[in-house]
């Protein structure tokens, strides 16, 4: 049995670590990555809060029950972050962050709070006084339509409007396409993010009554900064295969811009303009496996 000084808080670790092209194991109680000639990488699980295992990674039970107990999030994305197909113990093993989640979004002035930060983020300025949220996304409708036409001009591109039927991939024109292929990019790394930090996907604020509502209003914080200009700049080259070169695209744009990294800080922005704390908790609840007795750095160190 280890001591509790023996493994890294949380906040002392670094934040993800992306592995490909291997076999997740262990050997002599650490995990390795072995690739296919046999060369074996050790990873420092106990000091990562979150391995993202892309295409071409397997794993052994051994590495998901070490993961486990390390307090480690696996996630099974797509390559570069473009999907996300599943989550070990999603959330961690408390509900501190779900209990908060939930109480903003089922109390309607903290509700409110929670999507004018959002407006005042995605627009860089203050939304209007006395609007509902339903007035507010609204005016937000309005605004994204006229930057979808001011990207179109932009990249010389007609454009009618959002379209897209899923059950008819066809009919939709070749921009429509790329638009939601950019989209899903983004939902698999926003699933990611909301993921390990705690939340659930389900409770939205703006969006609701839908699987994934949160990760719609997170993605919508980044899509016009991130890969709608992805979506237009493929089409405007004249690809021959826009879903393969958008989601090629994004995965470099993912990359380049550590976008995984800015999410999660900026999710926590958002929440905490309702002003509320996280809830304290029950007293009956499993404590945290490890608890933080004491930080790594000195005095001055940034936590």
């Amino acid at each position: 049995m280890r001591l509790d000084s023996e493994v890294i808080p949380i906040r002392e670790r670094s934040a993800m670590l992306f592995l490909r092209c291997g076999r997740l194991d262990v050997e002599d109680g650490a995990l390795v990555l072995v690739d296919a000639v046999g060369v074996r990488m050790q990873i420092p699980l106990g000091g990562v809060a979150c391995l993202l295992l892309e295409p071409g990674t397997t794993v052994t039970h051994a590495a998901v029950a070490l993961a486990a107990d390390c307090g480690t999030l696996l996630l099974w994305i797509g390559e570069g972050g473009v999907r996300l197909y599943s989550a070990g113990q999603p959330g961690g093993a408390r509900a501190d962050r779900l209990l908060y989640q939930a109480r903003l979004a089922l109390t309607d002035d903290l509700r409110l709070k929670v999507v004018r930060a959002m407006y005042r983020f995605r627009f860089g300025e203050e939304p209007p006084l006395r609007r509902s949220v339903e007035q507010l996304r609204g005016i937000e409708g309005v605004r994204v339509r006229t930057l979808y036409k001011e990207l179109a001009a932009r990249y010389k591109i007609a454009w009618g409007r959002r379209s897209y039927d899923p059950r008819d991939w066809d009919a939709a024109d070749p921009v429509n396409k790329a638009v939601s292929v950019a989209n899903h990019c983004l939902y698999g790394i926003c699933e990611a993010a909301v993921l390990a930090a705690g939340y659930a996907p389900a409770i939205g604020f703006i969006h609701t009554g839908k699987p994934l509502s949160f990760v719609y209003d997170v993605a919508d914080l980044f899509k016009f900064d991130t890969v709608i200009p992805v979506a237009f700049r493929v089409v405007a080259a004249k690809s021959r295969d826009v879903a393969r070169d958008v989601r090629l695209g994004c995965r470099d744009m993912f990359r380049e811009q550590k976008l995984l990294r800015r999410i999660i800080p900026v999710m926590e922005e958002i929440l905490a303009a309702a002003g509320q704390s996280l809830p304290p908790a029950h007293p009956e609840a499993v404590p945290v496996a490890f608890p933080d007795k004491k930080g790594l750095g000195d005095a001055g160190h940034r936590n």
